[in-house]
């Protein structure tokens, strides 16, 4: 059997949890919430890529994402132009992209990913 790992957890949830060779990191959204969408998609993503590395993986091994913006109309270009920058060259996961109501008004973008363990 398969032990389950759980990243920084608290009462109501866990960061990361590592399960059966899956990797799966909980809804990040960026620490500065002052910043326009760039800023707040390039700390979620650097937050994101932070707990890959804690969990022994990395971006090039994402397997699909999640991510939720507060106005799409307005941001899903700047945000784009982020992620596109950010996914690892040949290995682009599969992904949704929706509007949201966010659970703070100053919140632009949140994300999810899921990914396969380290090697």
């Amino acid at each position: 059997m398969n032990d389950i790992v759980r990243i920084e957890t608290d009462p109501r949830r866990s960061r990361v949890v590592v399960y059966n060779g899956v990797v799966y990191v909980g809804g990040m959204t960026a620490d500065d919430r002052s910043q326009d969408i760039k800023g707040q998609t390039r700390q979620t993503l650097e937050k994101i890529e932070q707990f890959l590395a804690r969990a022994g993986t990395d971006k090039s091994r994402v397997l699909t994402a999640q991510i939720w913006i507060k106005d799409l109309a307005r941001d899903f270009e700047g945000m784009n132009e982020i992620w596109n920058a950010w996914t690892a060259p040949n290995a682009a996961p599969t992904r949704a992209t929706a509007q949201c109501e966010m659970g703070a008004p100053d919140v632009l973008v949140e994300i999810i990913v899921t990914a396969a363990a380290g090697r």
